[in-house]
């Protein structure tokens, strides 16, 4: 099914936006302009930055027996160089050319891993280093690769020939070039950021002038205060935002006082403010809440990173501009999507699961999202971002945000989301119990209906109470007749399911959970994708209701040991 432009004038923008900052881009890599990115190297690096992702021997193991995983697909190319196979998908190639996985090297340390590590760097020098049109010059991508390179340069240039140190240097200071050129054609949000945060730590690693230091953490600093919320939330609504981010800032800070450079105000405000924001989305067990682009938790390099959090207090309970809430009583915590979704442009990883939650008590996940796939499947990766992928309601099995529905839209704008809610009131209850009640209108156009939740939490953390209505908007008259609506809960792939009476009996390690409501409960299959070891299938609690209806559904769950 195609998507008519004439008919979508938010996607008709987005599209020639993007088509004129490609052009833009083209332009700057030209045959005109390519030859600035040619030159001199440096003649050698100033110092290392540290790397806070940690390793696994095992991967660099593979690798060197030529089975690269990537997006999870593998890919064996036998004899043939892995920069010169035809790649599976574009995210295999950005993780590929990302050169992240040198971490695995790294910590397996060993001269064979170090070896295969030096020799794939020189190998992707020799076979694209010059081709600035590959999916390897994408700005993040080649960001990427720059701040993988310099963190391990220790690793790659220990007793390496003087041939492989000239090619290495060589490169790196043609990606440097490259990149400065073309910052201002990445795409917004974390793109932009990440060629940012590169070049603040290209000026300082490669012989510079102090100008250039300067320009490079003014930069950075003013595309921190544009993407990171007073909050420490990000512009994209992403709970794992911060966590990506704060692993390069936290390396960046720690290389500009190495270096004895004043560090950029905005750099160091940025810091204190995603560090209580990680927390805050971090459920019991360590992971966190998987909304709009949230997948497996990287739980070890949440660990590192909270070592750095002077503030030590309680998270807040309403992230007012990330638009998220969070109730926590006893043990359990329920983090809660009270907001719109992100701007268009930075959209292209949102969800569409709004006034969505999950519940989580001591180590066990109880109630999830679906979470983002670890696959660039097409269908999977639109399922996940559905509204019936979240632990919401859907009207007439619609979702409330929606998505090009054009493959080659999808591919050429990152499928961003397309009308969704505009506006989503909320306000917080008062003691005894912590909750909130927000109402969006995603619904509203195609249905004149707004849908309404109320959350709460009971002191004990031992009850959770809940209810969900629609009612009619005072703007729109007009509607769908069709009124079925459906409250889903997904529920996590260690929960076990037993209908008891009226009611359903959820058991997870040790604790005993029962959920009612006041209609009919369904058991029906869902698929958690955020696992680290690929989908897995799990269960849902559906709760059909007719949105016509004032009075709503209420719910609860109520452990019981």
């Amino acid at each position: 099914m195609t998507t008519s432009l004439a008919g979508q004038p938010l996607l008709a923008v987005l599209t020639l936006r993007e088509v004129w900052r490609r052009a833009r881009r083209r332009l700057r890599t030209g045959p005109l302009h390519r030859w600035r990115f040619a030159g001199g190297r440096a003649g050698k690096l100033l110092v290392v930055p540290p790397s806070l992702r940690h390793g696994d021997p095992m991967i660099a193991e593979a690798i060197y027996a030529g089975r690269f995983f990537f997006a999870g697909q593998l890919l064996e190319p036998g004899r043939t160089s892995i920069f010169q196979a035809p790649l599976p998908s574009e995210a295999y190639a950005a993780e590929l050319h990302g050169f992240d996985w040198l971490r695995h090297h790294a910590e397996a340390g060993d001269a064979l891993a170090v070896q295969n590590a030096r020799t794939l760097v020189d190998d992707w020098i020799r076979q694209k280093g010059g081709t600035l049109a590959d999916p390897a010059f994408e700005p993040a991508v080649a960001a990427r690769r720059m701040i993988a390179w310099l963190s391990h340069a220790d690793m790659l240039l220990a007793d390496a020939d003087a041939g492989f140190h000239k090619r290495f240097l060589r490169s790196l200071s043609s990606q440097a070039r490259y990149l400065r050129s073309v910052a201002q054609e990445a795409p917004e949000g974390t793109p932009r950021l990440q060629v940012r945060t590169a070049l603040a730590f290209v000026s300082l690693c490669l012989p510079a002038a102090s100008g250039r230091i300067k320009i490079a953490a003014r930069h950075l600093a003013e595309e921190l205060d544009r993407q990171v919320f007073p909050d420490g939330g990000h512009i994209s609504r992403d709970p794992g935002a911060p966590v990506a981010i704060l692993a390069d800032l936290i390396p960046l800070r720690q290389t500009y006082l190495r270096q004895g450079q004043a560090l950029p105000r905005g750099l160091y405000s940025a810091i204190d403010r995603m560090l209580p924001a990680v927390r805050f989305f971090r459920h019991s067990d360590g992971s966190l809440a998987l909304f709009n682009g949230s997948g497996a938790s990287d739980i070890h390099l949440m660990t590192v990173l909270l070592r750095y959090d002077e503030t030590l207090g309680e998270p807040i309970t309403h992230a007012r501009q990330s638009g998220y809430h969070r109730l926590a009583a006893g043990s359990s915590v329920i983090v809660a999507d009270t907001g719109c979704p992100p701007p268009a442009l930075v959209s292209r990883n949102a969800h569409a699961g709004t006034l969505g939650f999950e519940l989580s008590c001591e180590a066990n996940r109880i109630v999830v999202n679906c979470g983002r796939p670890l696959t660039a499947d097409a269908e999977w990766r639109r399922l996940s971002r559905s509204t019936a992928a979240h632990s919401t309601v859907t009207l007439d099995d619609r979702s409330s945000s929606h998505f090009a529905r054009s493959e080659s839209l999808d591919r050429f704008l990152g499928t961003p989301l397309v009308p969704g809610p505009t506006e989503v009131l909320s306000s917080e209850l008062g003691d005894p119990v912590r909750g909130f009640e927000a109402t969006h209108n995603g619904y509203e156009r195609q249905s004149g209906l707004l849908h309404r939740r109320q959350v709460s939490l009971a002191e004990d953390g031992w009850t959770v109470d809940g209810h969900d209505s629609f009612q009619r908007s005072a703007t729109v008259r007009t509607g769908s007749d069709a009124g079925k609506a459906t409250a889903r809960f997904h529920l996590h792939p260690s929960v076990s399911v037993e209908v008891i009476g009226d009611g359903v009996r959820l058991a997870v390690r040790g604790q005993r959970w029962l959920f009612r409501a006041d209609a009919r409960v369904e058991i029906e299959d869902s698929i958690f994708f955020a696992d680290a070891g690929g989908a897995r299938r799990t269960l849902q609690l559906a709760v059909p209701f007719d949105a016509y209806d004032p009075a709503g559904i209420a719910w609860c769950f109520e452990r019981e040991a």
